[in-house]
């Protein structure tokens, strides 16, 4: 071979070893896949948590870690083929928020693929065999938010002491929702408080909804409501109504009040489980967490609104209130 073609050979092999590299650390970076039942705009606060603990613990999107995000916006018929994708893209773990059927479809796809979840109860749903030893593929964060029902009509009964009558919104088609009325109703029975329940499942049940609420209205847990947050404000201004809710997110969005554990939390640790998992711990050996951190948020400005005195003691165990 002459000196020239020589040259010309090395010098072409040499342009095309950087586009190699770059090649093999691309086929090298970890994929997360990202399902989830909603619409990504309500929720960037909390994707922007799940970053955080990704980043915790040395992940970067678009640096050493890929993110294919599925969102199904509603449309629970699509989980199923969204999650079977996400199998067909060799994700190394996926990450399921939202409403149960998120985690079901991540389940039927896969037996194998890691998987990092939100729940409310997961041994209730199969997920995982217990707490301290999920026993599958699958771990993450349970957030409890049936049995805090009984905790959120105390605090409708100590808003409004004198209330004859407190209706409860429920998701029919919320599995999460049904629990949580039935949670309530015996809370109720417990006491003596008469409760009334109305059922919303669609935007024209909303309405109605509200108009006949006679006095307070608390409203159970469900994406639906969760999805509907700046609707349910707007409607209980609209009414008058004083309404209790689940997330902080409500009340600082201009909602009465509201308690229940921090989601910004439990995404973050999502994020934190999906990243020892790329770095080789198996789900097995990650204990399903359980919220530790409870938000109580008061707006006031609401409360004035609505002709209200929040009582100091309320007040004092506030985490929050927005003036």
């Amino acid at each position: 071979m002459r000196r020239r073609e020589f040259i010309s050979l090395l010098g072409g092999g040499a342009a095309a070893w950087p586009l190699a590299a770059r090649a093999q650390q691309q086929a090298a970076t970890p994929v997360i896949g990202f399902l989830n039942s909603e619409s990504p705009g309500p929720l960037a606060q909390l994707v922007s948590a799940f970053h955080r603990g990704l980043n915790d613990t040395g992940y970067v999107e678009g640096k050493n870690v890929i993110i294919e995000y599925r969102w199904a916006r509603g449309q629970y018929g699509r989980l199923r083929e969204m999650a079977a994708d996400l199998v067909g893209h060799r994700v190394a773990v996926i990450v399921t928020t939202g409403a149960s059927p998120s985690l079901l479809a991540a389940r039927s796809a896969t037996r194998e693929i890691p998987t990092v979840l939100i729940a409310g109860e997961p041994t209730q749903d199969g997920i995982v065999v217990s707490f301290n030893r999920p026993g599958r593929n699958a771990t993450g964060v349970s957030l409890f938010t049936d049995v805090l029902s009984a905790k959120r009509l105390e605090l409708v009964r100590e808003l409004i002491p004198n209330a004859a009558v407190i209706a409860l919104l429920v998701d029919p088609d919320s599995k999460e929702s049904v629990i949580e009325s039935s949670e309530v109703q015996e809370a109720a029975d417990a006491i003596g408080q008469r409760i009334i329940v109305s059922k919303a499942s669609s935007e024209p049940d909303l309405v109605p909804a509200f108009a006949s609420t006679p006095t307070v209205l608390l409203i159970a847990g469900s994406p639906f409501f969760t999805r509907r947050r700046d609707q349910l404000v707007a409607l209980a201004a609209r009414y008058a109504v004083p309404t209790v809710y689940e997330w902080r997110e409500f009340a600082t969005a201009g909602g009465l009040i509201s308690y229940g554990p921090s989601l910004t939390d439990a995404y973050r640790q999502v994020g934190v489980y999906a990243a020892r998992i790329l770095n080789g711990d198996k789900p097995v050996d990650l204990p399903v967490q359980q919220p530790t951190k409870f938000e109580l948020a008061i707006n006031l400005k609401t409360a004035k609104a609505l002709g209200l005195t929040v009582p100091q003691t309320l007040l004092a165990r506030a985490d929050e209130v927005i003036e």
